[in-house]
């Protein structure tokens, strides 16, 4: 029982397992202005481009009866077919997946970029053999040619 005491400590204390963590609370936190920003921003303009149109209330009820509402089918013991809902569900996923999006997009124009690494020197190649010389070196080490003065450098 110690043994696996420990090893779970281990485990727990990782720092990814933490980091995920953070992240899973993050995100929860995160989900609530997501969802917000759907529900109290896009839906109602949504609504006003649809003709005030409201997918939730559209159902069709498996019995064959009229019904003015979901509820109203439910409470007569009607089995209903709540596609209006399922349609909801579509729009409000596409509209989080689209600010999650623009989100990500903007963290990652935020995050300083990196420069790239500066290009290593070209190697300097004897004069004589053109194989590859320290550029220090007086005399190639393949060849032994002195080299020019300027290929000191």
């Amino acid at each position: 029982m110690k043994k696996l005491l420990g090893e779970f400590k281990k485990f727990a204390l990782k720092g990814n397992v933490i980091d995920m963590a953070v992240g899973v609370m993050v995100g929860g936190a995160f989900s609530k202005i997501v969802t917000s920003l759907v529900n109290d921003l896009f839906m109602p303009v949504l609504s006003l481009l649809t003709g005030g149109l409201d997918t939730q209330s559209l159902f069709i009820a498996l019995d064959g009866g009229e019904y003015a509402t979901i509820e109203a089918a439910k409470e007569a013991g009607a089995a209903t077919l709540n596609y209006g809902l399922f349609i909801q569900t579509v729009i409000d996923f596409l509209l989080i997946a689209i600010c999650i999006f623009a989100f990500v997009k903007l963290i990652s124009k935020l995050h300083k970029k990196e420069a790239p690494p500066a290009p290593a020197p070209a190697p300097r190649l004897c004069p004589f053999c053109c194989k590859e010389v320290d550029k220090k070196a007086t005399r190639c080490p393949h060849c032994t040619s002195e080299l020019p003065e300027e290929e000191k450098k």
